[in-house]
């Protein structure tokens, strides 16, 4: 799927609200049925990005809920470990 090339490009350029808003309406078109655990790992690529956690973690549980062996395992594993390192009370100080 071309689509996913250029979904990557434009979250690694940055422009992860447009790829958002494009993943969202892929995953929604009924007709694409082979590569969503590939959309929504792409998609918790983008919010993790933003720095939306929770949205990230989601993604990638649903991708992983359609294939056991997405590279979204790695990427929620990876999730936790930071949320789990970062301290919030240090902040509070």
């Amino acid at each position: 799927m071309k689509q996913i090339d250029n979904l990557k490009e434009l979250i690694n350029q940055g422009d992860v609200d447009t790829a958002i808003k494009q993943l969202d309406q892929l995953l929604r078109d009924t007709s694409v049925k082979e590569e969503k655990d590939a959309l929504y790992y792409l998609r918790g690529n983008a919010y993790r990005k933003k720095g939306d956690w929770k949205r990230a973690l989601d993604s990638y549980q649903y991708a992983i809920e359609i294939n056991p062996d997405s590279p979204a395992v790695q990427a929620r594993k990876m999730v936790i470990d930071i949320l789990n390192f970062y301290n919030k009370d240090m902040f509070n100080q």
